[in-house]
């Protein structure tokens, strides 16, 4: 374990050294990077608020399934055809917002 931490700790203090000369610009495209793009900022956090919804829907949806299923084996049938359907259903959501970002 702690020869994960060493490692993670390491990596994380390699990244935090050579961001700023990755980051470096010039000095006129320095000047253009001012503005921000507010439309594509918010495209960015909707497609990932969306993901992050999408996977914790899915993880319950799947839980309950997996659980349902165990109590009553008899019923796991038509409880796969339910889970199948409410997870094409979550999935679309994220589906949507990531045409609409394209579309953006």
């Amino acid at each position: 374990m702690l020869k994960k931490v060493a490692w993670l700790f390491s990596a994380l203090t390699t990244m935090m050294l050579l961001a700023p000369a990755v980051f470096a610009q010039g000095g006129a495209a320095a000047a253009a990077a001012g503005h921000v793009d507010w439309i594509d900022f918010a495209a960015a956090l909707a497609l990932g608020l969306a993901a992050a919804g999408c996977g914790l829907g899915q993880g319950r949806a799947t839980a309950a399934a997996c659980e349902s299923s165990a109590r009553n084996p008899g019923a796991s049938g038509p409880i796969r055809i339910a889970f199948f359907v409410g997870v094409a259903l979550i999935e679309s959501l994220t589906l949507y917002v990531f045409v609409i970002v394209l579309i953006k």
